[in-house]
């Protein structure tokens, strides 16, 4: 029903700064919530930042002053700008939305996830 597209994954030295970008696609009719998640080599997935339709942010600590999630925008996207880039960030980041979605009868809210872009951080 919904497709997540994110783009802008690579390699960067420590320091140096990324720009993810995820774009939702399908039978959307509004989406309440989009946020990045990240899994580090050998660890679970954590929560890097989510921005919902309201307009709130939440980041891990681990990025608070380095990440910026932006506003969804008429494309339903949103992108994810990395700063000063560590080792530690090193990770798959995936995109994810809550969207509420037009089925066959009704509308119905789902979280859609897409399949990631990896980020890697050299020392």
């Amino acid at each position: 029903q919904v497709r997540l597209v994110e783009s802008g994954g690579g390699l960067v030295q420590a320091g140096g700064s990324l720009r993810l970008s995820c774009a939702a696609s399908g039978r959307i009719l509004s989406i309440n919530v989009m946020g990045w998640y990240r899994q580090p080599p050998g660890k679970q997935r954590e929560l890097v930042a989510t921005f919902t339709s309201g307009g709130n942010t939440n980041y891990a600590d681990s990025v608070k002053g380095r990440f910026t999630i932006s506003g969804i925008n008429a494309e339903n996207t949103t992108y994810l700008q990395m700063n000063n880039l560590r080792p530690e960030d090193t990770a798959v980041y995936t995109c994810s939305s809550d969207a509420v979605v037009q089925g066959p009868t009704y509308p119905y809210e789902m979280t859609y996830w897409g399949e990631g872009t990896q980020v890697t951080v050299s020392s």
